[in-house]
């Protein structure tokens, strides 16, 4: 498994109704980050601050100049399922993540097995 290259595709599959936050996170927000919560609508995630619809894609995710690559703006304080992700070796095979590699796709169990050890500081491991 290769670290991830920010190819963006994580956030551009999911950054627009396929998320949610936590009562804390969104509480947090409306405390500490006034210009996150902006975008919270009801209890959840990413609406137009303007015209209170959900939006297409992220607002925090930024296409970096001259690159292939993406950035999150709020990185630090970013959702769990943001912070989570990715979970299963399945989910990032459906969603053509450029971490993987061929010898993740032969062997998926060991493939989970990395993809755990290497997000144990991001989220908790899949229990099976």
């Amino acid at each position: 498994m290769k670290e991830c290259n920010q190819c963006g595709k994580c956030c551009i599959n999911y950054g627009a109704g396929d998320l949610s936050a936590s009562v804390s996170e969104i509480d947090w927000w409306e405390q500490y980050r006034p210009d996150i919560f902006l975008y919270v609508r009801d209890g959840k995630i990413w609406f137009d601050p303007v015209t209170g619809e959900a939006v297409t894609r992220c607002p925090w995710l930024r296409k970096l100049p001259k690159q292939n690559k993406y950035s999150c703006r709020i990185y630090e304080v970013r959702p769990e399922d943001c912070r989570y992700y990715p979970v299963t070796i399945d989910e990032m095979i459906v969603d053509d993540c450029e971490m993987l590699e061929a010898c993740d796709l032969k062997n998926t169990r060991q493939a989970q097995i990395k993809l755990d050890r290497l997000m144990a500081d991001s989220r908790p491991p899949v229990i099976k």
